[in-house]
This record gives C-alpha cells, sequence and structure tokens, in this order.
C-alpha cells in the first residue's frame, strides 16, 4: 500500500511540474491599440474573443446587458486629451470602455470603473459618458472580436467594435483649434517661423487664405527649391480665385519635381493644372 501511494505522489509531482512548463495560447488573446490622434493618442487595452461557430450577439452576448466589451480582463480606454465622445465632454484620462448591446442600437459607456469584468460589479453613476449608436450589419462574418479606430480626420475618429457581422461606430471629437490657433499666434512671435505648417493649417481648416499665401510665399523664399511648397502656393491661389498665378505656381512647381525626379509631384501638378483649364 505504500508503494501504491509512493507512485501516486511521485506521478502527481510531475504531472504538477509538467504543466507548470506547459504554455497554451489565450483562449481570448490580449492587445493594445495605440493611435496617434488630435494633439496626442487613443490607447485601448482589451481581450479578443472569437466567434468559435458560436452564435454571439443575443445570445453568448446577451441583449439589454453591460459587456465588458471584450473577454477577461475590463476594456481600458485612454484618452490623452479631453475630447467628445458623442454629445459629451470627457476629460483626459483612463476609462473603462462598457457596452449595452441590443439587436439595431447599442449604448456605450466610458466609466470611471477600469475593472467592470460583468454586469453585478457595473455603477451607473460612474458613467462618465453614454452614447447610443446604430447598429450596422455586415454581409459577412468577422471570427475575432476587433477594437479599431477608424474614420480618421486632423480632429475626430471613429471608435469601431467590430465581430461576427455586427459593426458599430462610437464617434469621438476633439477641440484643437483654438490650441492650434494659440501655438501659431506664439511661435510666429518667436525667432524661428514654421510659415509652412502654418499655411497649411490655415489652407486645411478653412482660415484666412491671404494670410495662408503671405506665409507660403515666405516658405518659398526659406527653401528656393521645395517644389512641394510651390505646389501648395498654387492650390491656394487657385481658392482664391487667382487662376492664372496659380497655373504658372504649378508649371514651375512641375518643372522643379521634374528635375528633382519626384514623379508624385510632377502628376499632383499635372491634375492641379486640368483643373485650372
Amino acid at each position: 500500500m505504500k508503494k501504491i501511494f509512493l507512485a501516486a505522489a511521485v506521478a502527481a509531482a510531475f504531472y504538477t511540474a509538467d504543466a507548470q512548463q506547459l504554455r497554451t495560447p489565450a483562449a481570448s488573446p490580449t492587445t493594445t491599440v495605440k493611435q496617434d490622434f488630435a494633439l496626442s493618442s487613443i490607447e485601448i487595452n482589451y481581450s479578443r474573443p472569437g466567434k468559435k461557430g458560436r452564435n454571439i450577439f443575443g445570445d453568448l452576448v446577451p441583449f439589454g446587458k453591460v459587456w465588458r466589451t471584450g473577454a477577461n480582463n475590463a476594456t481600458v480606454i485612454t484618452f490623452g486629451e479631453d475630447v467628445m465622445v458623442g454629445n459629451t465632454k470627457v476629460p483626459a484620462g483612463k476609462y473603462g470602455l462598457l457596452t449595452i448591446p441590443e439587436a439595431t442600437e447599442w449604448t456605450v459607456i466610458i466609466s470611471k470603473q477600469t475593472d467592470v469584468t460583468s454586469p453585478a460589479s457595473y455603477k451607473q453613476e460612474m458613467d462618465v459618458a453614454r452614447v447610443k449608436v446604430p447598429v450596422s450589419t455586415l454581409p459577412f462574418s468577422v471570427e475575432t472580436f476587433t477594437i479599431g479606430i477608424d474614420n480618421m480626420t486632423s480632429n475626430s475618429c471613429d471608435i469601431g467594435l467590430l465581430w461576427d457581422n455586427v459593426y458599430v461606430a462610437v464617434p469621438v471629437k476633439a477641440d484643437i483649434d483654438s490650441k492650434i490657433m494659440a501655438q501659431i499666434k506664439n511661435i510666429m512671435e518667436g525667432d524661428t517661423k514654421p510659415y509652412f505648417a502654418a499655411a497649411m493649417y490655415y489652407m486645411d481648416n478653412g482660415k484666412d487664405l491671404n494670410k495662408a499665401l503671405e506665409w507660403l510665399n515666405k516658405a518659398e523664399e526659406q527653401n528656393p527649391n521645395a517644389f512641394w511648397v510651390v505646389h501648395q502656393k498654387a492650390k491656394c491661389l487657385a481658392k482664391l480665385g487667382k487662376k492664372n498665378e496659380a497655373r504658372d505656381a504649378a508649371i514651375k512647381s512641375k518643372d522643379m519635381a521634374k528635375k528633382q525626379q519626384n514623379d508624385d509631384y510632377v502628376k499632383l501638378n499635372d491634375e492641379l493644372l486640368k483643373t485650372l483649364n
């Protein structure tokens, strides 16, 4: 009998040691998405469960109940600056990203709670923002749950949630204009003036085009071989309705680009010239 117990103990010891050394893939791997956005970044930490032949929304993920928006640990989103989620201001910081799925519409929650893994631990009074977003039904199925940062502009994006045949987009915006305009004002009072960058911001954001043109002329003086500056000058002149001057600038930029063997800008100038005929 002692020999039997001894053999069992030895077998158990070997099994435990072997189990401690065994490493297998996670059923729902953890990932981090970090995207430069506006003047900072958005970072999302979450786990990615798979469909694995299961019915997802309305079954594995029940309708009408708070979902951690992933698996395993809570899904956490970090905003590097103040943003608007839907119509609600969310200060820079770290938050839980929770959802309440329904068949045609989801409620997306930004919560001060960063540890919610079940409906029982959720506290609505900790909500920072709630936004309702429509469900888009896809003509195909996505195996692995995915959170992405989609449809980016300089000051807006969508937090996209994608799984099975469902996609929802959470609108996010950042107020960067006042900050950038203040930066431009301060920097332009200094010795080193970023004429080209300032002009591009004015052109891209509907600001004073005459001021943008003034800065582009200064940028061209700083770097006479910069065909890309002359190209933007041509575009600015075109927006101001000065077609003849715009055409001359586009031809000049094209010739400069040819000499410097930049086919991309040759093509860009050709396309611009077509609009100026």
